[in-house]
């Protein structure tokens, strides 16, 4: 009987009873030989591990994963194991928020855009690909037709070849394709624009998201986030810059079954690099075969903060 990696992380950390790095929880499996009880291990299993337990701790309330913060490179523990003591300093460090200036960045919105390719990647299952409005031919009024950053889930690796094959035989749509507006911060004296500009440029999408480094923790804000969010169907995603394992969206973006079709085209029309990334999944499908060189390049956790001017 197969465990997920989130149950790997979970029997190895309760068996050494001690906080560890997904590396050492993968280390200490192959030592045990538990790798054996995980179905597919991968080329980046301690990643894997990782972006388990992130997205467990992110989206289950009840999850059994705490983070310790003070321990570079990061390490989880387990809630039942923790101390008193522990718990008490996590809850209070959740509560903590923290308001810098608006403004106060040296990095710009471009910066952001490995961070947002590796959330993609290792949380989503995404691949992305960066359009530059300078590009377009019509540029004074690209960034409202098109997005930062396009992306691409594939099934490739879940059906079956024949599978694959009998849907684009019957014109099926095989792939979910994703809309990515950045911002450096969301506060209320940008929400409007930030949030109408995403409405516009990803109706064409799947699915649209807007993502920032900064979101207000404002409680009004918040609310009207959420509102907007919901009215709207627009995902709202966060990246920390610290620690992008930690990165994660606030609000899911609402599945849109049907592309517009119309739209796309006239993207690929005015822009060379949506023309390249609609030829790129084109081929990719017809290829069986993700050639992820083609898209843009997914940095590991540990290197992204090198890139950014902080």
């Amino acid at each position: 009987m197969s465990i997920s990696f989130k149950q790997l992380a979970y029997k190895v950390i309760k068996e050494t009873r001690k906080p560890m790095t997904p590396t050492e929880i993968w280390e200490y499996a192959k030592q045990n030989n538990y790798e054996n009880l995980v179905s597919s291990k991968g080329k980046t299993p301690d990643r894997t591990i990782a972006a388990r337990i992130y997205v467990d701790m992110n989206n289950n309330p009840d999850t059994k994963f705490i983070k310790i913060e003070e321990a570079k490179p990061r390490k989880f523990f387990l809630k039942e194991l923790a101390s008193e003591g522990e718990m008490t300093r996590i809850r209070e460090k959740e509560k903590e928020v923290v308001e810098e200036p608006e403004g106060n960045t040296k990095y710009s919105e471009r910066d952001l855009h490995p961070f947002l390719t590796y959330f993609a990647d290792t949380f989503m299952n995404i691949h992305t690909k960066t359009i530059y409005h300078e590009r377009s031919t019509k540029s004074s009024y690209a960034q409202w037709l098109h997005p930062d950053i396009v992306g691409v889930n594939f099934p490739i690796d879940e059906w079956h070849k024949e599978v694959l094959e009998f849907g684009m035989q019957f014109g099926s749509q095989l792939v979910k394709i994703y809309s990515f507006e950045l911002k450096k911060e969301l506060t209320f004296s940008n929400l409007r624009e930030s949030f109408f500009q995403t409405v516009s440029n990803s109706s064409w999408a799947n699915e649209g998201y807007l993502v920032a480094a900064k979101v207000s923790r404002d409680d009004e804000f918040l609310n009207e986030l959420k509102r907007l969010s919901t009215a709207f169907g627009i995902g709202i995603i966060e990246l920390d810059i610290e620690d992008p394992d930690s990165s994660s969206v606030l609000f899911p973006a609402r599945y849109k079954p049907d592309l517009d079709w119309e739209t796309i085209n006239k993207i690929t029309v005015q822009n060379p690099d949506f023309r390249k990334f609609i030829r790129r999944v084109k081929n990719d499908l017809n290829s069986h075969e993700v050639i992820k060189q083609m898209y843009d390049k997914v940095y590991e956790a540990e290197v992204l903060s090198d890139l950014i001017k902080k």
